[in-house]
């Protein structure tokens, strides 16, 4: 049993990896068709050519334009979300839950047409400039916030509720006690939402296929290489994606590794 387990793990992590591990094997190869199969030799070109690559500095500017923009603002306003949740009572809560759980759930493709639908009826009705980067930091921000959210409801619920009141009969005012005393409890949370939303954003490309107009960020602009001939660029684009995701996923992880060691000594120093 222990053996087929083994066996089993070791298939999902080759399915998993595998792909990814070729890939960043063929960012290295000197061929010019990314499609090669057989590796022809060491180069750095490639990487060369997309750091030159004009359009592809400006699709990765949009991309951190919007990352940062809609990652502190679902940050902030999932922040609040996540309090005035927690203060709900049971039944509210719950409904509210279930709306905030409903964009994780949703297929983007439905999101991403119901949004561009939305953007268009309102440029339409109220005037101003057509689909771009205004619309795409609110569509992001919007699939964002759900995750903000779940990151920061833990937090508050481990926090013992007491100590926003004891701080304000103490005499310090609601806002104060808030950032004096709530929001440090619950900051690993509300960094763990931001990092999340971030990672997110930039990895999102189907909503903002929909939602984009003429605005290119990465995922779009390497989905419109694809369909033109295949160049080796792309494993490089991918490859540099995939280690800054894979840095952000060690940060959480190692940020929540800590957190529970901290959580469980505290735990020992009261018993």
């Amino acid at each position: 049993m222990k053996t087929a387990s083994k066996v089993y793990t070791a298939l999902i992590f080759i399915f998993l990896y595998a792909p990814i591990i070729v890939l960043i094997i063929f960012s290295f190869n000197d061929t010019d068709t990314a499609s090669r199969t057989q590796f022809s030799g060491f180069t750095l070109r490639w990487y060369q050519r997309l750091f030159e690559d004009r359009y592809i500095l400006e699709a990765l500017l949009n991309t951190l334009i919007i990352a940062v923009v809609s990652a502190f603002a679902s940050t902030v306003l999932g922040t609040m979300a996540a309090v005035g949740i927690n203060r709900m009572k049971r039944m509210p809560k719950k409904v509210m839950m279930n709306i905030t759980n409903f964009p994780m759930v949703n297929p983007e493709i439905v999101t991403g047409v119901s949004m561009m639908l939305l953007f268009v009826a309102a440029v339409s009705l109220f005037g101003g400039k057509s689909l771009g980067m205004a619309s795409l930091i609110i569509a992001h921000i919007t699939f964002c916030l759900p995750y903000v959210i779940l990151s920061v409801l833990p937090k508050l619920r481990q926090m013992n509720p007491n100590l926003f009141e004891a701080a304000q009969d103490l005499g310090c005012p609601p806002v104060r006690a808030f950032f004096k005393v709530v929001l440090p409890e619950i900051m690993p949370g509300i960094v763990t939402g931001m990092i999340m939303a971030f990672t997110l954003s930039i990895d999102d490309f189907v909503i903002s296929y929909f939602t984009s107009g003429t605005t290119q960020t990465l995922p779009i602009y390497i989905y419109s290489m694809t369909r033109k001939r295949i160049s080796p660029e792309i494993n490089a684009l991918s490859t540099v994606l995939f280690v800054c995701i894979m840095l952000l996923l060690i940060i959480i992880n190692v940020r929540q590794g800590r957190e529970e060691r901290r959580a469980k000594k505290a735990e020992r120093e009261r018993a």
